[in-house]
């Protein structure tokens, strides 16, 4: 009987100064935590997409406590997220606009010309790697074999009669989409931009025309009709300035192959 009270004496004593120890080790030892860090990732959505050019929501909170970081970075959380940051930082959000990924391709299957009929791995990253990057006979245009789709952690893209489609609504501009594209088709564009060229065909008119039914071929009659210098040619291409454009349509009545369309 005796032994076992010694024993559990021993046991207790041993407990209680390894307690102590911990206790006191831990003190030493203890990191420093950012009570506006805590407060920030307790604001952040907690999609962990990378959209924000973090590896995840841990990484911007601390980003943004130590002031390397906007309190806008969060392309998901968007501006009533950044409002509540902006609070807890004592800062200002500043200018936010939404934003949204757009496909910048009309080929569709029926629109579209092919040059051979390719039956091999479907995986956009792996056309650069097969003839003529695929099989449609345009070289800029989607290839709708769907990594963008893959990519996407919110379900906002999808390919549709062979060519990808963005639903605004569902987007949040993480971004993953326009970095896996190997022809660089998707940007982010504003979510309420009012109109969109739906091609990226560096080619030639005549080119153009031969690979696709409605591709761009740089006539520049938009150009002309645009009062706001909002839309310019460049390299045989359309490009629209969305800080200049007021949304009149009169490049999209104008342009002969409807290409530009509503947004």
């Amino acid at each position: 009987m005796t032994g076992i009270i010694i024993a559990a004496a021993v046991v207790s004593i041993v407990g209680l100064i390894l307690g102590l120890f911990l206790g006191f080790m831990g003190k030493k030892f203890a990191v420093e935590v950012d009570q506006k860090e805590i407060d920030v990732r307790a604001e952040l959505p907690g999609n962990n997409c990378g959209g924000c050019g973090y590896a995840g929501c841990d990484a911007l909170a601390k980003a943004i406590a130590a002031g390397e970081a906007e309190v806008g970075a969060c392309p998901v959380g968007g501006e009533p997220v950044a409002k509540k940051i902006a609070d807890i930082m004592g800062a200002e959000v500043g200018n936010t606009r939404r934003m949204t990924a757009f496909v910048k391709c009309a080929g569709e299957c029926d629109k579209t010309n092919e040059t051979y009929r390719y039956t091999g791995v479907e995986e956009c990253t792996v056309m650069p790697f097969v003839p003529n990057g695929g099989s449609k006979s345009c070289t800029y245009g989607c290839m709708g074999y769907g990594s963008c789709v893959k990519a996407c952690p919110f379900d906002a893209i999808h390919v549709i009669n062979g060519v990808a489609v963005v639903d605004k609504e569902k987007c949040k501009a993480c971004g993953k989409c326009v970095a896996v594209c190997p022809r660089n088709l998707i940007e982010l564009i504003p979510y309420d931009a009012k109109e969109v060229v739906k091609c990226s065909s560096k080619d030639k008119g005549k080119d153009v025309m031969a690979a696709c039914q409605v591709g761009c071929v740089g006539c520049m009659l938009c150009t002309k009709q645009c009062e706001f210098d909002a839309i310019k040619v460049e390299n045989n291409i359309a490009h629209i300035d969305y800080d200049k454009c007021t949304g009149c349509g009169k490049c999209a009545e104008k342009c002969p192959k409807k290409i530009i369309h509503a947004h």
